[in-house]
């Protein structure tokens, strides 16, 4: 039985748009290590920590998932759930804003129960210094009264195990980061991995694809399964609006384009950032709160969701003054790149 009270705001991209679309969304995610595609290194490790925990009749070590968002951690957490046959209460970071709210969430949980907290590194301090004693000891210290009649009371908790996930794993503490028993990364998926999880989810779907339109899908998916899964629904409903049901490559191409992906996988906001590293700044190098401002968009933003994928394309480059677009960037954009000698005398 797998329960969840999650609580969590997530970018308008990466959002299912309205109930339906959640009901879709989970029914698309893999019940299994074996249904999972993907992240090899990490179904390995997990396979094995689990199956020792089972062998031993343990709990589980507590867990930590970190990686860019859309790449499945919620999903192995749900997955690890089932695989121990324990219950899973799901929440996230800035929906614990006080210590009693995580109070509420551990005395709550049974035996070999698993507590997931997304964005974890959200956290405050406050509840942080909760957490530890829970995570070692399975214990909750708890204070009564203010001043000098306060008191503090020790209560047992049951053996639980934690999963955290993360997107900026440099912003946890060390004490919270070292207290978890096993920490793993996940990678971005190939064009491949895409298009086998695209063909998956079109079967769950029923929906028809050909081959050419899963391998442009997946070329157009920023390596990231959700963004996959959210791309295959939308050229489903322009296949059954415009065309005969079928998702073929053309309708592929035709809805791709009314949502202005292009194809390297950049939208419009992909390409504001980089017409105004080209443009408003020159190619200059530019900082991350001026770049913000010139685009109106939020500095989390930027790093979290756009510099990630934009530096893997070599679109745009990291020097000690700022940001800068690269050659790449300016050919995608169909603008006459500096000389290298130019750029060169920018950066000294």
């Amino acid at each position: 039985m797998i329960s969840s009270n999650k609580d969590q705001t997530t970018p308008l991209s990466a959002q299912p748009e309205d109930q339906e679309e959640i009901i879709i969304e989970q029914t698309l995610r893999p019940q299994s290590l074996v249904e999972y595609v993907g992240q090899t290194g990490v179904k390995n490790n997990l396979k094995i920590i689990i199956q020792a925990a089972k062998q031993r009749k343990e709990v589980l070590e507590h867990l930590l998932f970190y990686g860019p968002p859309g790449l499945g951690k919620t999903t192995l957490a749900f997955i690890v759930a089932r695989e121990m046959g324990g219950n899973i209460k799901v929440t996230s970071g800035p929906a614990i804003e006080r210590a009693g709210d995580l109070a509420s969430l551990l005395t709550n949980l049974s035996e070999g129960d698993i507590l997931f907290i997304d964005e974890i590194h959200r956290l405050n301090k406050a509840v942080e210094e909760v957490l530890y004693p829970a995570m070692e000891d399975h214990v909750l210290d708890i204070v009564l009264g203010k001043g000098p009649g306060a008191r503090s009371i020790r209560m047992d908790l049951p053996k639980f195990t934690l999963i955290g996930a993360t997107t900026r794993i440099g912003l946890l503490s060390s004490p919270l980061r070292d207290r978890f028993g096993a920490t793993f990364r996940l990678e971005y998926y190939t064009s491949e991995e895409l298009q086998t999880i695209i063909s998956r989810s079109a079967k769950i779907l029923d929906i028809k694809t050909d081959k050419a339109a899963c391998a442009l899908l997946a070329v157009r998916s920023r390596f990231t399964p959700r963004i996959a899964n959210r791309l295959l629904k939308r050229a489903r409903d322009f296949a059954q609006v415009r065309g005969h049901g079928t998702i073929t490559e053309t309708a592929v191409t035709e809805a791709l384009k009314l949502l202005d992906v292009d194809n390297l996988g950049l939208d419009k906001n992909d390409r504001r950032i980089l017409e105004a590293l080209i443009e408003k700044f020159n190619g200059r190098p530019v900082g991350l709160s001026t770049l913000a401002a010139a685009t109106s968009e939020e500095e989390d933003t930027i790093t979290d969701v756009h510099e990630p994928f934009l530096i893997r394309l070599g679109l745009i480059t990291k020097t000690p003054k700022g940001r800068m677009a690269t050659e790449a960037a300016y050919r995608h954009l169909g603008v006459t790149p500096p000389a290298s000698g130019e750029q060169q005398k920018t950066l000294l």
